[in-house]
This record gives structure tokens, sequence and C-alpha cells, in this order.
């Protein structure tokens, strides 16, 4: 299942990441995963969730960014969700192949993992293709 949380640059869409992080932890039985380019939320979410920074890996682009995501999932069924913050600086800001990924991504874990994005975007701005996961 996706879920986006979008918004102008400054509109609290990673505090409203980092609340629900903090929320999961308390209520998820299973591993959670938290994902972004650079630091911002390394020190503000908790140990127990797996930090991941997109550029120890180089991954660039929305097709490397799925296929960096679905092996994460095949090699840990046991991830319940997982936290992307700010998807638009890992694979760009070609909003069609934003929702291609987003579609192969919601096939790929259908409702056994929700999967939520932060997208610095006005609703307006996005295609059908991305809005639906809103």
């Amino acid at each position: 299942m996706i879920k986006l949380i979008t918004g102008k640059k400054g509109s609290g869409k990673t505090k409203t990441l980092i609340e629900l992080i903090n929320t999961a932890v308390a209520e998820t039985n299973g591993c959670l995963v938290c994902i972004e380019k650079g630091e911002t939320l390394r020190r503000s979410i908790s140990y127990k969730v797996r930090w991941v920074g997109v550029e120890q890996f180089d991954i660039t682009g929305y097709e490397n960014f799925y296929g960096f995501l679905a092996g994460m999932l095949a090699g840990n069924y046991d991830i319940k969700e997982i936290f992307i913050d700010g998807i638009l600086k890992i694979g760009g800001r070609d909003y069609d192949e934003l929702g291609a990924m987003l579609a192969r991504l919601d096939k790929l874990t259908g409702n056994d993992t929700l999967v939520t994005f932060t997208v610095s975007a006005d609703n307006a701005d996005l295609p059908e293709s991305v809005t639906k996961y809103l």
C-alpha cells in the first residue's frame, strides 16, 4: 500500500513523517525502514528503525530506486513499513516516472507493506497517476 504526504518545501512534511515513524515504532510488529537522501532524519528517529541513506548505494532515478526497494523486500519479509523522505530528490522531478514507479511498487507491496513518501509538490502539479495514492 502506498501513502503520500505532499506539499511545498517548508510545509511540515518531514515533521509529519517523523511523527508517523515514532507512532509506528510503538504500534507495529515487524521491521521499519526509513530511506532518505542526506541525514535529516537520522538523529530524529528511533534506533529501532533501520535508517538508509541512498547516497551510500549510489541510487539515482526511479528505476534504480524501485529495484532497491524490491531487493530490500525480497531479502526481508518482515518489513511492515517503509518511510521515504524526499522522493523527488532521489528520483527526479519527472512526475510521470514517479507515477509509474508508484504503480509498480503498489503491486509489489500489496497489503503486506505500507510505503509512505514525502513529495515536495502541490497536488495540483501532480498527475492523476500520482494523486491516486493521496
